[in-house]
């Protein structure tokens, strides 16, 4: 009987001494995708790249260089072009106010956010509901909809040719897209922790402050870094708002440029590109942050 045991043992497919695969789903090569897939992306990635490194590279030619050969590289390399930008008082007055509007707005946006969303996410009250789905009706009307009567109002309370009046309603409008993306997150923080805060002695400012804004940060830094990008880039309201030269922002600077040295084509370009580099900087900066941010709120 131990012998048979032995020697079905031994027979059986499962050897002891047989190496084991230990090799994961990681270890193994990944395959290629669809051929046509990489060519498609590459294709939209060429689309979006191309116009920014035509606007780049064509402020460092000469109108010359345009004529003879409108898609050629500059040669010879022309700095001229940026260097009469960066040294011109216009462009840093422009770029001032910018920053000013961005930063004030995009401050704005993230603290009143977060605070609107704080309260829809964690407590109960009549007409909750109501006021999320307000919220985010306010996705449906872009502010370019609502300029005519916008202006209007801004005009009635003396916020005409200021930059609180471009301030303002950037905040107003920036509130739907922060408030949607905040309220996931603040709802995925467990009730027990606010529990143990309060046992703790912490009040619920103090909840808020200690732990609902380090647990939301990724949230926070999404809606900020999309409400500087979008404040930063605005063009229609600062249209229809700034008179004053003094006033321009970036934008409405680079319409005013153009229109100036019209003939000049190459420090238009130049201009226009140190306006765009920024923002670009910005959001290749926090660009992770802000995908990471919308896939936590898709999550939450």
């Amino acid at each position: 009987m131990g012998a048979t045991t032995v020697t079905s043992w031994g027979s059986s497919d499962a050897e002891p001494n047989a190496p084991i695969d230990r090799r994961t789903k990681r270890d193994k090569p990944q395959k290629w995708g669809n051929p046509f897939t990489y060519f498609v992306a590459l294709l939209f990635i060429g689309v979006c790249i191309a116009p920014v490194l035509y606007i780049v590279l064509g402020g460092f030619r000469t109108n010359s260089q345009f004529t003879t050969s409108p898609a050629a590289l500059p040669r010879p390399w022309v700095l001229s072009n940026y260097t009469d930008v960066l040294t011109s008082n216009i462009f840093w007055g422009e770029f001032a106010n910018s920053t000013i509007v961005a930063l004030v707005s995009t401050v704005g946006i993230v603290v009143l956010g977060l605070m609107v969303s704080f309260v829809i996410a964690r407590y109960d009250f009549k007409l909750k509901g109501a006021m999320y789905s307000l919220f985010a009706a306010g996705l449906m009307f872009p502010m370019v909809i609502a300029i005519t009567p916008l202006y209007i109002v801004i005009k009635n309370i003396g916020l005409v040719d200021n930059l609180f009046g471009i301030i303002v309603p950037q905040i107003a409008f920036g509130l739907p897209t922060t408030v949607i993306i905040l309220v996931p997150f603040l709802r995925a923080i467990p009730n027990e922790i606010e529990e143990a805060a309060a046992i703790d002695g912490a009040s619920r400012l103090g909840f808020f402050f200690r732990m609902v804004i380090p647990l939301s940060l990724p949230g926070v830094v999404t809606v900020g870094v999309l409400a500087f990008i979008g404040s930063w880039n605005n063009y229609v309201l600062p249209l229809y708002i700034l008179n004053s030269e003094a006033y321009y922002t970036l934008p409405l600077g680079v319409q005013a440029f153009s229109s100036q040295y019209s003939s000049d084509t190459a420090k238009v370009l130049a201009f226009t590109s140190l306006a765009m580099l920024p923002a670009l900087i910005f959001f290749s900066i926090f660009e992770k942050k802000i995908v990471g941010g919308l896939t936590g709120a898709v999550k939450g």
